[in-house]
């Protein structure tokens, strides 16, 4: 595995952590950062033992505070705006969402802008007690970029939406596990060992299948019920032929746990 100059990252047994590193700037979304999380994004992608994605941040007051005004100011940025989010941003949104492994989100403090659309776009949230998330860009007049305005309404609806878009309030780890924008509120002391334990779990999972189920779910937000009954005919006919499913057919009927390769 590479290393980065804005991430920590770390390998084990099918599972890779990628942790924004940035913790003096409230892991704030620099080009520098951007640039890395695509790369690392690029390279569990790539590395076929990989099962499952952890991404969390480093610290406990900031999973990711959005991007980096200071910098954008400073670089000319925020007057091409259009650019850097499909240079830098959407890469990072589209890696997550089409890729064929989970990604898991360890919400460890608040996730604003376009930090909030990065943990949006995760498969799986577990938040802390003290993590919240805001769409804040409506507080420097801006509009939600990043995805936001893809996953937000799909998962509240509209009308929650646009409360949350119009006024960017921070919403606590409890209202947004009410909303259905987390899974999952644990203690501080505890965010670890539970997303361990979800990590786990998938990287022992069928993983083709997941990739599958994943773009199922991706379409699905834009397709009619025959879209989607062929597209799972389709992609029933792919999964049936991996090896994980001859195995998983197999060990149901030796009534015994299947052993998953994820190939």
């Amino acid at each position: 595995m590479n290393t980065y100059q804005n991430l920590l990252t770390n390998y084990d047994s099918g599972i890779y952590k990628i942790i924004i590193n940035r913790p003096d700037s409230h892991n704030s979304l620099s080009k520098g950062l951007l640039i890395d999380l695509g790369n690392a994004i690029s390279e569990a992608e790539a590395d076929n033992s990989v099962r499952v994605i952890v991404l969390t941040a480093a610290g406990n007051k900031a999973f990711c505070a959005g991007a980096d005004l200071k910098e954008a100011m400073t670089t000319g940025e925020m007057t091409k705006m259009s650019e850097s989010l499909q240079k830098y941003y959407n890469p990072v949104i589209k890696g997550i969402r089409e890729s064929g492994k989970p990604y898991i989100c360890a919400l460890n403090g608040i996730a604003a802008g376009a930090g909030c659309s990065i943990a949006l776009a995760c498969d799986i949230v577990i938040a802390s007690e003290s993590a919240s998330l805001s769409q804040i860009f409506i507080k420097i007049g801006l509009v939600p970029d990043a995805g936001s305005s893809y996953f937000l309404p799909k998962i509240i609806g509209n009308r929650k939406a646009f409360d949350l878009f119009t006024t960017g309030r921070i919403v606590n780890a409890d209202e947004c596990l009410e909303l259905g924008l987390i899974n999952k509120v644990v203690a501080e002391q505890e965010l670890v060992s539970s997303v361990e334990e979800i990590a786990n779990y998938y990287k022992n999972a069928p993983t083709k299948s997941i990739g599958l189920i994943k773009k199922m779910i991706n379409k699905s937000n834009h397709s009619t019920l025959d879209e989607m009954l062929n597209l799972e005919a389709e992609y029933q006919d792919i999964a049936s032929l991996t090896n994980d499913a001859g195995e998983g057919i197999l060990a149901f009927l030796q009534k015994r746990k299947a052993d998953f390769k994820g190939k």
